[in-house]
């Protein structure tokens, strides 16, 4: 399989050249590519996802960013696909540069406020644990909270990301109720296991307004959480 046109490292290049401050570039992972391509050649969506895979750490390794994150929607409502979805993305998050923080993001899709996948996030801690990443960045806010304490299973030095604002609801959250899940994580999970704190994904589907304002909250939340500690 060849790269055709696509083109990882331009793209990145003029995202970068946009902002002075810490950059972080985004792609989607093999096992949803595979997952959502016509396949007419290899028949298999393994197989096809280990050649997607190379061709995606080919260009990986010429990415100029502070962190380079695989994307994968797929998987979580496939959690049985695991072990050749943690081995081929594996192969891109080696070649993430040296110096550069390699991320995964996972969720269970998002189409007009709907999730696409179901699943638990139970069912993919072995596949987290599998990772070669830095940290990972998960869908929380729009789970039930009881799940958090899936994570207490996941390896130390894993960095894990809380997704604290809810990108499927249209209603702004308050600096308080994101500064409440952040608490709440740390309780469950232990002090200063939660690395960053996020939304659960894009703002794709969100008019501008609301995104920005679900983006300030997630700021004050942040900065009243720390105040707290």
């Amino acid at each position: 399989m060849s790269a055709g046109t696509l083109n990882l490292s331009l793209a990145c290049a003029r995202a970068r050249r946009l902002t002075r401050s810490p950059f972080k570039f985004t792609l989607t992972g093999p096992h949803m590519l595979a997952k959502t391509l016509h396949d007419l050649h290899y028949r298999s969506p393994e197989k096809l996802a280990y050649a997607i895979a190379d061709v995606l750490a080919a260009q990986v390794k010429h990415l100029d960013a502070d962190v380079i994150q695989v994307d994968e929607a797929n998987l979580p409502g496939h959690p049985d696909e695991w072990r050749w979805a943690a081995a081929t993305i594996n192969k891109v998050l080696k070649a993430v540069p040296k110096g550069a923080k390699a991320a995964v993001h996972l969720c269970f899709g998002n189409y007009g406020g709907q999730s696409i996948q179901k699943g638990t996030w139970a069912k993919l801690i072995d596949y987290l644990n599998a990772l070669k990443a830095d940290h990972i960045v998960m869908e929380c806010a729009h789970r039930p909270p009881e799940e958090l304490a899936v994570f207490k299973d996941l390896r130390r030095d894993l960095g894990f990301g809380l997704g604290v604002v809810d990108i499927k609801r249209t209603e702004v959250e308050t600096p308080d109720a994101i500064a409440r899940a952040i608490e709440r994580a740390e309780k469950t999970l232990g002090r200063g296991r939660v690395k960053y704190v996020h939304p659960d994904c894009g703002f794709w589907m969100l008019k501008r307004n609301i995104a920005d304002g679900k983006i300030r909250a997630l700021a004050k939340g942040r900065d009243l959480y720390e105040g707290r500690r």
